[in-house]
């Protein structure tokens, strides 16, 4: 099945979700941020589903994001990879390739640390799943909840780690090249 067949049932299978959870589009929308006339375009095919509008949407019905995709079986699913500390995080490599986009799985202890912002070549993409994730980013200092995204250039100076109020679990995506997918940044408190 190729990406472009996909992406064209994701509408169909959005509309199906709402209706058979029995939940209006004014609902959706005051439970997700999304506008009526977004989700109702996303459901018709006339808006191309992105990861930005699909998150939040999934977590209202409460499924899996692939779930609303509807993406093929691969085979077997299970990844067979051992565990990486590093810098006192737990990493499991979601990818097995070398170079290209690296995927992982990160457990950040809670503690406590002075960020020590880094720059290098390459984009970053993290993605909370549970915890809260503590993210300098040049000017911006924020706190990412379980479910919120950040992509970023990583010439930009950055950081991340834990509040120190507990652990937190996320999913690094990074590589050389990448597409801007979600950027939530408010300005740093005084």
């Amino acid at each position: 099945m190729t990406t472009d067949e996909v992406l064209a049932g994701v509408g169909p299978r959005l509309r199906q979700m709402r209706k058979e959870r029995e939940v209006t589009l004014a609902a959706l929308s005051e439970t997700t941020g999304i506008s009526v006339s977004t989700l109702s375009r996303l459901e018709s095919g006339l808006r191309k589903p992105s990861l930005e509008l699909l998150l939040p949407i999934a977590r209202a019905h409460q499924v899996a994001l692939d779930e609303l995709v509807g993406t093929p079986s691969a085979g077997d699913p299970r990844v067979r990879s051992k565990p990486i500390e590093m810098f006192g995080r737990t990493h499991w490599p979601l990818t097995r390739q070398p170079g290209g986009l690296q995927a992982y799985k990160v457990l950040e202890p809670q503690r406590r640390q002075e960020p020590e912002p880094r720059t290098h070549e390459g984009y970053e993409w993290l993605y909370v799943l549970s915890g809260r994730l503590r993210l300098v980013l040049g000017e911006h200092d924020v706190v990412l909840t379980a479910g919120e995204a950040a992509e970023f250039d990583t010439r930009v100076p950055h950081w991340f780690g834990s509040t120190g109020e507990g652990p937190v679990e996320f999913l690094s995506l990074f590589g050389p090249q990448g597409e801007r997918m979600h950027v939530r940044a408010r300005p740093k408190r005084s």
